[in-house]
């Protein structure tokens, strides 16, 4: 494959943007650090050099919010590079400097190219009976399940979320924002997670709930989650 960074970038000049970056930031000036760097991305806005320092110098010099801007730049070129695994740390990284991000179409991007099996498909139960008492509900071909629950976690609701199409039923338990169990396909836990990752079609609905689940998921957080059980999707897959 080849690299886009090849054909986009005359290496001289982004050299020297680095290279002036570094004295900037040795003798105690970040901020002509940034501004320099960010000159050179209005002409090489490709430059994965470029924009893996100035995360760097942004995230060191109290300036999260351009270290997270870079971080989703950067894994939307990663995977284009079919470089999954640093597209993956990018991502995680951008949710830690600024919670507000959201990174679901970032790890959408990274499912169809790594499962392009696993595009999403027509709905399935069109015409289903509404549920009552339903908080959230929409089309998985139009929303994917990573931006359903980035919505459930944003408003820290307690409940249930489930997934369905015509062939599989999924279901995701969350405690205030948080997922601590699923149930799909007969697996639980994190087992049970990697099998609602794989529907892609269907119908979701969430139905809050006014008691708490057991906890049967430790991860960090749902983002660590996920890309947990993508990256062993893809392990699965090779």
């Amino acid at each position: 494959m080849s690299d886009p960074q090849s054909k986009s970038e005359p290496t001289g000049e982004v050299e020297t943007a680095l290279l002036d970056a570094e004295l900037f930031v040795k003798y105690g000036a970040p901020e002509r650090a940034i501004k320099r760097l960010r000159s050179s991305l209005e002409r090489h806005p490709r430059s994965i050099p470029v924009r893996e320092r100035l995360r760097e110098v942004a995230a060191s010099h109290r300036h999260a919010e351009e270290a997270a801007r870079q971080c989703l730049a950067l894994a939307s070129l990663y995977i284009e590079r079919e470089d999954f695994e640093t597209a993956h740390d990018r991502l995680l990284e951008a949710k830690q400097l600024d919670q507000r991000i959201n990174i679901a179409a970032g790890l959408e991007a990274i499912r169809r190219a790594r499962r392009p099996d696993l595009q999403p498909g027509a709905q399935a139960n069109e015409n289903r009976a509404a549920t009552p008492n339903v908080t959230l509900a929409g089309d998985l071909a139009a929303i994917s399940v990573f931006d359903a629950i980035q919505v459930i976690e944003n408003a820290k609701l307690t409940g249930t979320l489930k997934l369905s199409n015509a062939a599989q039923e999924g279901h995701l338990f969350f405690n205030e924002g948080t997922i601590v169990d699923t149930d799909c396909a007969g697996e639980t836990g994190e087992m049970g997670f990697r099998g609602i990752v794989e529907i892609t079609n269907g119908v979701f609905e969430f139905q809050k709930s006014t008691r708490a689940f057991p906890v049967k998921i430790q991860a960090a957080s749902n983002t660590n989650l996920i890309l947990d059980s993508l990256r062993h999707l893809d392990e699965t897959k090779q």
